[in-house]
């Protein structure tokens, strides 16, 4: 049932649920908790819409995952799901990343600073050695109380900037 919840979600963002993020960005500047350490090139920016999936357990809401498209121009390119980890859908390169420092953001998830720790296939995503999640828009888990075993998907937004060493 959760597999099918994720499908639906990435479905629904792919068909038509993907919003071409402005050019510029909601704030300019990067905190410095977050910011990628020297030695490593800024490689893309992609603007992601997509939402926070969270259930409930005990009472209380946790993370499940994200589910989001990230696009360029409009136009999806890659996927980002459990893990944390980001698909090409061009050319199949993924990387996967653990959280490494975080940023809170008033009303949204905090900016993340993540570091790679899996790379696969030859194409954008094969070298990344971080991700930043900026400029967050929502995504935050619902208030108060549940019932077990509850489910509910949050809409978020983001920009997601990649690195590589160089």
């Amino acid at each position: 049932m959760k597999r099918m919840t994720v499908a639906l979600a990435i479905g629904a963002l792919l068909v038509g649920g993907a919003a071409t993020a402005s050019a510029t960005p909601a704030h300019s500047t990067v905190p410095d908790a977050i910011k990628v350490p020297a030695g490593n090139r800024a490689l893309a920016t992609y603007p992601a819409d997509g939402v926070q999936i969270y259930g409930c357990t005990n009472g209380a809401w946790a993370l499940i995952q994200p589910a989001a498209v990230l696009s360029k121009h409009g136009k999806p390119v890659a996927l980002h799901s459990k893990g944390p980890v980001w698909t090409s859908i061009v050319d199949g390169s993924t990387v996967g990343a653990a959280a490494a420092a975080n940023a809170p953001r008033d009303g949204a998830i905090p900016e993340l600073l993540l570091k790679a720790n899996l790379n696969t296939g030859d194409g954008v995503f094969g070298e990344v050695t971080y991700i930043q999640r900026l400029n967050t828009r929502g995504g935050v888990a619902p208030a108060g109380g549940c019932a077990d075993g509850a489910q509910t998907a949050v809409r978020y937004s983001a920009d997601y900037a990649f690195w590589v060493a160089g």
